[in-house]
């Protein structure tokens, strides 16, 4: 048996906790911990539940985690800019883990509360700096239509080169597959980023139904 089928999904009973659960420290085996080896621990000690669920696919994790990692990491985007468009992926997704997770990061790339808060509202609300604005815009327009506008596009390419262009769209596509996973799991926020409450939806969206508290 190859190690892609070690980990057998985890069925709690209905309602009392995620769908497949963050595989514990003494389940893992020795190909499971040399992959998690190099992601960076919480304050607590623990790797991150994304990381000790996603590692279930053990393939397809060790090939997930460089992309991933270079979009967060290494990428050719600054980080503020970064940043939004993930949070309003993380909005547009229903995903609170998402969101729970990268609102610390927005804050260390110089987003501010009140613009974390505004990020729910939209590239309307006011306050937004027509840069920002054309990012929100960006990630609504790829959530809802898979594609820029010409308009948004010609408008992004007046603050990004070719290779930053191509970077919106594969960071704003990638943290929806990860959403996708997240919400879909029901992968547990960790305690020390509950208090980061995704906002709730506006506008048409406004009916959409949340998940079990603490659940994404």
């Amino acid at each position: 048996m190859t190690d892609e089928h070690h980990h057998r999904p985890h069925r709690p009973a209905a309602g009392t906790g995620p769908r497949l659960a963050p595989l514990a420290e003494d389940a893992m085996d020795p190909h499971t911990r040399e992959l998690l080896a190099p992601i960076p621990r919480d304050a607590d000690g623990r790797v991150a539940n994304v990381f000790t669920t996603l590692v279930r696919h053990p393939g397809l994790f060790e090939r997930f985690l460089p992309f991933g990692s270079h979009l967060l990491r290494d990428g050719r985007l600054p980080a503020r800019t970064r940043e939004l468009l993930i949070l309003r992926t993380a909005y547009n997704t229903r995903a609170g883990y998402e969101w729970g997770r990268h609102v610390p990061l927005a804050r260390e790339a110089g987003v501010t509360d009140e613009e974390i808060r505004r990020v729910g509202a939209g590239p309307d609300a006011q306050g937004w700096a027509p840069a920002d604005a054309r990012l929100l815009r960006a990630a609504d327009e790829l959530h809802r239509d898979a594609r820029l506008s010409a308009a948004t596009w010609t408008a992004l390419a007046a603050d990004h080169d070719e290779a930053q262009l191509i970077e919106i769209t594969l960071l704003v596509g990638q943290y929806h597959m990860v959403a996708f996973f997240l919400n879909s799991a029901g992968t547990p926020l960790e305690p020390g980023y509950a208090t980061e409450t995704l906002p709730a939806p506006t506008g048409a969206g406004a009916d959409v139904t949340e998940g079990t508290p603490g659940h994404v």
